[in-house]
């Protein structure tokens, strides 16, 4: 089957993983029998990592970039790559080492033979992943998850996972609703999802947390900010 998958990688400030993230994101793309485009936007970041991304994508023709000249968080970021993108199906992949591209493969044939519209791929569905991730992140994910669940009657584990895959009308028309320009996205878009009664699977993935040290950015003021989305947005 001949399709193209366009792969959004938002990047603030992440010149330590961004090239071989995209490196390891490329010999994905090679491997397959199907087109993948990769759309990386930078949101103004301050550490060199738009010079990585301008570099690799001058050597490779399948990267396409947009910079912001702006700090405006993740889900503009996303809100941006989306409109850019050109693919029948379009995924979400973060800037840093922590998701493997290769799981896209399950969650597409997912999507491609009909069982669902929204791939959600979950880190809680493999045990040997679960352990690695600390107790209070799991504790929060979960109970924002959980509460997000009661309002969408969606029955999902993983409201704030990374890999997001969706065919391209649904997020082409669920797109130009969104407002949420930072983490608030995950919870808005789950509400959207929920509210057009799009068909929502979830697909095991796995995944190495890295720490706040190492880089990772979301926070407290994220989690106050995902409860505000969650009643806000929720399906009336």
């Amino acid at each position: 089957m001949n399709y193209t998958l366009s792969l959004i990688v938002p990047c603030f400030n992440e010149a330590p993983t961004i090239e071989k993230c995209l490196e390891r994101v490329l010999s994905f793309a090679k491997a397959q029998h199907f087109s993948v485009e990769i759309i990386v936007i930078d949101d103004a970041s301050t550490d060199g990592s738009f010079q990585i991304i301008e570099k690799l994508s001058s050597q490779y023709d399948k990267i396409k970039i947009l910079k912001h000249e702006k700090n405006k968080g993740k889900g503009a970021a996303l809100r941006a790559g989306f409109a850019l993108a050109t693919g029948d199906y379009i995924g979400i992949q973060d800037a840093d080492l922590e998701c493997d591209p290769n799981d896209y493969i399950a969650m597409l044939e997912l999507v491609i033979n009909g069982s669902a519209d929204v791939i959600y791929g979950s880190r809680f569905l493999c045990s040997a992943t679960r352990k690695k991730i600390n107790f209070w992140r799991i504790f929060v994910n979960k109970t924002l998850t959980n509460l997000s669940n009661k309002f969408t009657k969606l029955n999902i584990t993983d409201m704030h996972t990374c890999y997001k895959l969706f065919r391209r009308d649904v997020i082409q028309k669920i797109a130009p609703q969104l407002k949420e320009d930072r983490f608030g996205f995950d919870p808005e878009v789950t509400a959207k999802i929920a509210q057009e009664q799009y068909r929502v699977f979830e697909c095991a993935i796995t995944y190495n947390p890295r720490t706040y040290k190492e880089g990772k950015k979301i926070g407290w003021k994220d989690g106050v900010r995902a409860l505000y989305c969650i009643y806000h947005y929720r399906v009336r």
